[in-house]
């Protein structure tokens, strides 16, 4: 039976896996991969295909790693594979990529037949993300301060400092980030990241630059991350 799982380019000198082994881990790892993925369920968002990847991925990784078996060329040869993947969806955020580093390291461990070493590192690294996901979700909601707030004003308007003494009055900080003309070039329209001094004053803020740019389009949002950053 063994010899139907022997590699074509095996020799005497080179460990071959027993199949019962390599079931055991790619067992173990799948286990593991399932309690990351369920870790990562708890009080995040999420998507479905997401988190089918957390529980795959580190038997995935850890079949890798035990066909390498202790090869260093083959071992290089992976690392170049590995550093060469891309999602082809939209860029994760810090959360996903450290889940996704996770299951990664399960992965290695268990390919490499540390199978307690691999259990114990999930449960404590998917206690502290649990343990993080319950601590933020209890936290107050410090991201409601920090606004994107995109004004459309009139052609004839100097905006340079239309809305400064507004900002000034109703936030702690606030930076002009773009200027684009609308309506073909009729109007102008304004983005700036503030943030709020007192969230429960953010309708008066708008009122006030309602007055400023004769009650055109206002749009205030959540900050809007700048690309590259996580």
């Amino acid at each position: 039976m063994d010899a139907i799982f022997k590699g074509l380019f095996d020799t005497s000198s080179e460990t071959v896996i027993k199949i019962g082994d390599f079931l055991f881990c790619l067992a173990a790892a799948l286990l593991l991969g399932i309690i990351t993925a369920l870790a990562y369920y708890f009080r995040n968002e999420h998507t479905k295909s997401f988190v089918i990847t957390l529980a795959l991925l580190p038997a995935a990784v850890a079949v890798v790693i035990m066909m390498v078996n202790g090869n260093i060329g083959a071992g290089v040869a992976v690392a170049g594979a590995f550093s060469l993947v891309r999602f082809r969806s939209a860029p994760g955020s810090a959360k996903e990529i450290v889940a996704i580093f996770i299951s990664m390291g399960t992965g290695l461990i268990v390919g490499m037949g540390y199978l307690a070493f691999g259990a114990v590192y999930t449960v404590v690294m998917c206690a502290a993300l649990v343990f993080c996901n319950y601590i933020g979700a209890k936290a107050p909601r410090r991201g409601a301060v920090y606004k994107t707030v995109k004004i459309t004003v009139p052609e004839d308007l100097d905006y340079s400092g239309a809305f400064e003494e507004v900002f000034t009055a109703y936030t702690r900080a606030f930076e002009l980030i773009k200027v684009k003309t609308v309506n073909f070039g009729s109007m102008f329209r304004l983005t700036y990241d503030i943030t709020l001094s007192d969230v429960s004053r953010e309708k008066e803020l708008i009122d006030r630059l309602r007055e400023r740019n004769g009650n055109l389009e206002i749009t205030v949002s959540r900050r809007e991350n700048r690309s590259g950053e996580l």
